[in-house]
């Protein structure tokens, strides 16, 4: 059963020049270390820092839950390459037992996000 669903699109230029204003206090607030490694070793960090900040987005849309923090949701890469949500704190505690599933992608100006949380089986 899908316990909720959500969808976000971001303006690329809108997070590069938040990333270029507040650095580490913007990054620090918003991505996990882990994330923040991914993004930052790539030529153009932009795109892959958008689109993990729009699945925040949608994971928050999808969840419906109000007290979760940026750094409660993970965009994690596994083996293959595909997309995952690694939940932490506050989302690690309400949504253990659900199955995630993200879709990420950008083009352009515009990064944007998919999310479904499913009730495991």
């Amino acid at each position: 059963m899908i316990l909720g669903t959500g969808i976000d699109i971001v303006r690329i230029p809108r997070i590069a020049a938040m990333a270029e204003r507040w650095r580490d206090r913007f990054l620090d607030r918003v991505f996990t270390p882990g994330e923040k490694e991914y993004c930052l070793k790539k030529r153009t960090p932009y795109p892959s820092l958008a689109a993990r900040f729009a699945a925040k987005e949608a994971f928050f849309k999808a969840s419906g839950a109000g007290s979760l923090s940026w750094r409660d949701i993970e965009v994690i890469n596994a083996d293959n390459g595909r997309p995952a949500i690694t939940l932490h704190g506050n989302a690690l505690e309400k949504f253990q037992s659900a199955r995630i599933h993200l879709t990420l992608s950008h083009d352009g100006d515009y990064a944007m996000a998919q999310v479904i949380i499913e009730q495991a089986a």
